[in-house]
C-alpha cells in the first residue's frame, strides 16, 4: 500500500472503504494486526518524540483522521484522497462483522461507557458479537488480568479506546500477548457509540469543518485545537525534510 511520510509518520494512502477492507483482510489473517487512525495532534506527537513515531510506523495499518493531515498531504504535494477517521472505518467494520459473527471486545472509556456503547450498538445490529468489554482505568498490575479477560473471550477484534498516545503505546507493548486478530485505536468513538459525544453533522465533516463544530459544542477544547494551526506550519516549513524518507 502508498504510503505519504508525514513529519516522520508513514500514513497509508487508502479511502474510507478500502480501511474497512484491510481490517477485514486481517481478521483472516494469521497473527495479530494494529491500526492506527493519527490526526494532526497525534501525528505532532510523533515528530516530537521519535520513540512515539516508531510506535505509529508500526502498524499494520495507518489511516488520515482529521482533516489537517489530509491538508498536510496537499502541501507536499502528495494528496490523500479523503480524510479516513476511526471511528468511520469502525462503523464500516461493525457492519461487516455483524454479518460475518466475528466477535467484539470494547476497551475503554469510563465505567459504564463500554456497557452503554454495547447496548445502543447491539440495538442497531441484534447479530453483532460483542464477547467482552473493559473500561479504560486500570493500574499496570491490571494489565495481565485485561489480556487474560480478552484472551478468554476470544475475540477476534479489539477497539481500544484510551486515548492517543495511550492507547498506541498499549497496544504496541501487549499486541504480541494478545490472540485476536486485530486491535483498533480509536480513541473516543466508544462514547459516540454510547450516545455521550455527539458526532458532527455529515456536511461539516464533508467541508472539513468537524473540528470547528466539535469546538462549538465543547470550548473547553480550545487548547488542544491550537494544536492544527502549530502541525500546518511545521509540514509547511519542515515537512519536505521528510518526503521521501529523508530526515
Amino acid at each position: 500500500m502508498e504510503k505519504i511520510n508525514i513529519l516522520g509518520v508513514n500514513v497509508d494512502k487508502v479511502t474510507n472503504a478500502g480501511a474497512v477492507d484491510k481490517v477485514m483482510s486481517m481478521l483472516y489473517e494469521p497473527g495479530n494486526h494494529a491500526v492506527f487512525t493519527p490526526n494532526s495532534e497525534i501525528i505532532l506527537m510523533g515528530y516530537k518524540d521519535m520513540e512515539f513515531c516508531g510506535i505509529l510506523n508500526s502498524a499494520d495499518l495507518l489511516t488520515a483522521d482529521g482533516i489537517g493531515v489530509v491538508y498536510a498531504s496537499k502541501i507536499l504535494k502528495n494528496p490523500l484522497s479523503e480524510r479516513v477517521a476511526g471511528y468511520d472505518v469502525a462503523c464500516g467494520v461493525i457492519e461487516r462483522i455483524a454479518q460475518s459473527g466475528h466477535r467484539l471486545y470494547l476497551f475503554g472509556g469510563k465505567p459504564g461507557v463500554a456497557e452503554q456503547a454495547e447496548q445502543n450498538l447491539k440495538e442497531k445490529y441484534p447479530l453483532l458479537n460483542i464477547v467482552g468489554k473493559r473500561n479504560g482505568y486500570f493500574s499496570p498490575d491490571e494489565v495481565d488480568s485485561i489480556i487474560s479477560d480478552i484472551n478468554a473471550s476470544g475475540a477476534d477484534l479489539v477497539f481500544v479506546c484510551l486515548g492517543a498516545p495511550m492507547q498506541e503505546k498499549w497496544i504496541y507493548a501487549n499486541k504480541d500477548k494478545l490472540s485476536c486478530h486485530v486491535m483498533m485505536g480509536i480513541g473516543g468513538s466508544l462514547d459516540v457509540f454510547a450516545g455521550n459525544v455527539e458526532r458532527a453533522p455529515e456536511a461539516w465533516c464533508k467541508l472539513g469543518l468537524e473540528w470547528l463544530y466539535r469546538l462549538k459544542k465543547e470550548p473547553w477544547r480550545i487548547g488542544r485545537m491550537m494544536a492544527l494551526p502549530k502541525f500546518g506550519f511545521t509540514v509547511l516549513f519542515k515537512g519536505k525534510r521528510y518526503k521521501k524518507g529523508e530526515k
